[in-house]
């Protein structure tokens, strides 16, 4: 029976585990920027998004009010507004105290470049692969957080509307592979 990690694509499995985020936070900390890049690798998986969404966050999406951040999907995708937990609102607030010491402290970004300049989309790629290289670990690259979060939610349990939702998709079926490779939404059925 073929598992569910090999299942994607032919060439292992696409996504990443929760453990396997933990470790590229861990390898983010021995980075040049640590606390961008464990914030950029944060966000990337909880919120499922894409590299160029990431780097047009805007500082004025976040609301620390409420711990809220807006995300603006690309691709036609669906906008919504996403809760932030305590740490990372905590890793988010800790990373903007040093951003104001650098270049682009003035810039509308949240996230920005050692240049003083809004983060590009080979930034993003580069900084992920210099986070699992730190740490010893499979390559890695940003969408395969995004498929993280999609299969952590499906095997949380989550409604595939909801996940749908949150990854801003458009379409369903774009969503329901998180569903069939988990298995999960059949635990229970006998009990």
């Amino acid at each position: 029976m073929e598992t569910q990690e090999n299942q994607l694509d032919g060439k292992g499995r696409v996504w990443v585990t929760e453990k396997e985020v933990s470790l590229l936070m861990s390898g983010a900390k021995k980075t040049r920027y640590p606390l961008r890049n464990e914030l950029l690798v944060l966000m990337l998986y909880r919120h499922g998004l894409r590299e160029s969404e990431l780097c047009t966050l805007r500082l004025l999406n976040l609301d620390f009010d409420n711990a809220r951040v807006f995300i603006k999907r690309v691709k036609g995708g669906v906008d919504f507004t996403h809760p932030i937990t305590g740490d990372e609102l905590r890793l988010i607030r800790r990373y903007l105290q040093e951003r104001k010491k650098g270049r682009g402290a003035s810039l509308p970004w949240l996230f920005v470049s050692e240049r003083g300049n809004q983060l590009s989309r080979f930034t993003v790629i580069k900084t992920i692969e210099a986070c699992y290289k730190q740490v010893g670990m499979r390559k890695i690259n940003p969408h395969m957080l995004r498929h993280g979060c999609g299969f952590y939610l499906a095997n949380k349990g989550y409604d595939i509307r909801l996940i749908k939702d949150y990854l801003g998709h458009k379409n369903i079926e774009n969503t329901v592979i998180y569903t069939r490779l988990s298995g999960k939404q059949f635990e229970g059925l006998w009990d």
